[in-house]
């Protein structure tokens, strides 16, 4: 862990902030030691809500400002009026060097545009993509883009494809992390011409990547992949589906359990088991979205979340800084590109567009900004 590391955050963004983000931060200091952090916010909010978390409170700094970034803003609109705001001055103090890192549960699309106009990209990366990991029937997966680039080419995928691998090695902790491609099917034929120049370019590269090859939808909870890489449109109709049917999930395992008197005892026997099961989908211990490619460390919480989930976010910012994750994108992103003959994407490809069939696979645009 970095010494004396200092992170910023945006403690007016979220449904239930500032008091969830200031609880938040206590209950990350119960496992993190020796890390700071500057609050962005009305002070006046701020500071009663420290005075109850006496931990937090020799840990924090506040900044004040009464300006803050609404949910439905539009990132165009934040960027104008929003300079003075939380969410802005916590980006600020990043590209400032006061900080290592921003955390906010605020306005999704807000966050993106103004992450990306103040940090800029790393280079050679052109759009920055929203990465997170989830449950697999396997342990943990991670996908990107979940819905900062609704159109993606080529190379887009690409990227993606390396910024994934190492944040699967540095967040999952994973020694050699598989990749793949969001398809229609598995067969070489099938897909949209940007993932077959994608996963041509993937097998043609000679960087230490383990690229899996076409994967499909229910490959997602299967776990047949470390790596998830598609475009932000197709990325963020899969995540909030498996968040619906998540949820379906759940309402109907209640219903079942409280419909009768037997059913009652039944879930009564199977408390603990029941209890390790939440405990496993529960979507706080995953929360925490990093917009990588970012020329600093951006993670976004999800705005409806509690405390704990806050608190997860923030263990994420501080896994991606200790372990120097910007430096290994750029590392890793470089060595790819010194050995990558760019003309496998531009090569024309006479196989059909839709979904044709193939021999199965043997091997192992323009980009518009998320609101909300």
């Amino acid at each position: 862990m970095s010494d004396n590391l200092t992170l910023s955050i945006d403690a007016m963004g979220g449904d239930n902030a500032p008091d969830m983000v200031v609880e938040g931060v206590d209950t990350a200091l119960e496992r993190l030691t020796n890390v700071s952090f500057l609050l962005f916010g009305d002070e006046t909010r701020l500071n009663p809500m420290l005075d109850r978390f006496p931990r937090a409170r020799a840990a924090c700094q506040v900044r004040h400002t009464a300006d803050i970034v609404t949910n439905d803003a539009k990132p165009a609109q934040a960027l104008r009026q929003g300079r003075n705001s939380s969410m802005r001055l916590a980006i600020n103090a990043v590209a400032d060097g006061e900080a290592a890192g921003i955390i906010s549960a605020g306005n999704t699309g807000a966050l993106m545009a103004m992450a990306k106009f103040v940090l800029k990209t790393l280079p050679g990366i052109d759009r920055p993509a929203i990465a997170t990991y989830f449950p697999t029937r396997r342990g943990e997966s991670v996908m990107l883009d979940l819905g900062a680039n609704v159109e993606c080419d080529a190379e887009n995928l690409i990227q993606f494809a390396v910024m994934g691998e190492v944040f699967a090695r540095n967040v999952l902790g994973l020694e050699k992390p598989t990749v793949g491609i969001l398809n229609v099917g598995q067969e070489d034929l099938k897909g949209n011409q940007a993932v077959k120049l994608a996963s041509k370019g993937l097998m043609n590269s000679k960087l230490p990547l383990h690229f899996h090859g076409f994967v499909e939808g229910d490959d997602i909870g299967a776990g047949t992949v470390d790596v998830i890489v598609t475009d932000g449109f197709t990325g963020n109709i899969a995540l909030k589906t498996a968040e619906g049917t998540a949820k379906m999930f759940g309402q109907f395992l209640r219903e079942a359990l409280t419909s009768s008197l037997p059913a009652k005892l039944g879930a009564l026997l199977a408390k603990s088991a029941l209890m390790t099961f939440k405990m496993r989908v529960d979507p706080r211990r995953y929360n925490g979205a990093m917009f990588v490619g970012l020329n600093g460390i951006c993670v976004k919480s999800h705005g409806g979340t509690d405390a704990l989930g806050f608190a997860n976010a923030i263990h994420v910012a501080n896994e991606l800084i200790s372990n120097n994750f910007n430096e290994n994108i750029k590392e890793d992103y470089a060595q790819f590109r010194a050995s990558f003959d760019p003309s496998i994407l531009t090569e024309p490809d006479d196989a059909s567009t839709g979904s044709g069939q193939g021999a199965p696979a043997d091997h192992g645009g323009s980009g518009a900004e998320a609101n909300g």
